[in-house]
């Protein structure tokens, strides 16, 4: 039995997320159709963590068990040729038994992209948030240093959220200028709580427009409170970058 390791990048426009529904159009769900097209096999695949509707990735990473002999680097060009343009394998290897894409995952990143141009996009609106009022990017990257670190991030998560402890680790956390009026939020962390990397993007605009002060953001995480926080972003906006394993 191989245990096959994948990095997949994809367009979260068009499906209900990452995770197999019934009925519902699912990234998951699509690759597994794929990889029975082309070993014969009912796989369970498992990804370092679900994406929500709308939510893209540029690095997820999933992994699944066969006893398929097809080379391994047969394994990404014959997935596409059975894929949807929406999602792309783009790499495939043959990892140790023991490799689990959640469970021996030790940090991922995060990019939130804004457009904050006066009128947005029609070609990109849905790989972006548009927010038309100008933001004060320096107040924003004051801000964003507050978040590292290891905190209970209570306020920053969403209800539903299933995990029982919020105290996460985020490692690195910048607001770029990404220039031609893009802004990006991007953070790396041990792990990320149901909409957090969400509420932290409302957060922060909440500091670039003025309504908060960039020292309020500790005041926030102390509280543990979500009505502190700023209001959940649309997820278009929202990418997984990277995945990464090891120390």
């Amino acid at each position: 039995m191989r245990n096959i390791k994948l990095t997949i990048e994809y367009d979260g426009k068009d499906f209900n997320g990452w995770q197999k529904q019934p009925n519902k159009l699912n990234i998951q769900g699509e690759i597994e159709r794929a990889i029975k097209q082309i070993t014969g096999e009912e796989v369970d695949l498992t990804a370092s963590g679900r994406t929500d509707a709308g939510v893209h990735a540029l690095g997820q990473v999933a992994n699944f068990k066969t006893n398929s002999e097809l080379p391994i680097e047969k394994f990404p060009i014959a997935l596409n040729a059975n894929l949807k343009k929406s999602i792309v394998i783009k790499s495939a290897e043959e990892v140790e038994e023991r490799f689990h894409s959640r469970l021996t995952c030790k940090r991922k990143t995060y990019r939130y992209v804004i457009n904050n141009s006066k009128y947005g996009t029609a070609i990109y609106r849905n790989l972006e948030t548009h927010i038309p009022m100008k933001l004060d990017i320096q107040k924003m990257q004051q801000a964003v240093k507050y978040f590292e670190g290891e905190h209970d991030f209570k306020a920053f998560k969403a209800s539903g959220t299933s995990s029982k402890s919020s105290v996460r680790t985020i490692y690195k956390a910048e607001v770029i200028n990404a220039g031609n009026e893009k802004i990006y939020i991007e953070l790396t962390g041990n792990g990320f709580l149901y909409n957090m990397v969400r509420i932290i993007a409302g957060t922060l605009v909440d500091v670039g427009l003025g309504k908060i002060e960039p020292e309020d953001i500790k005041k926030i995480i102390n509280s543990q409170k979500r009505e502190n926080a700023g209001k959940t972003l649309p997820p278009q906006g929202l990418y997984l970058v990277k995945v990464e394993y090891g120390e």
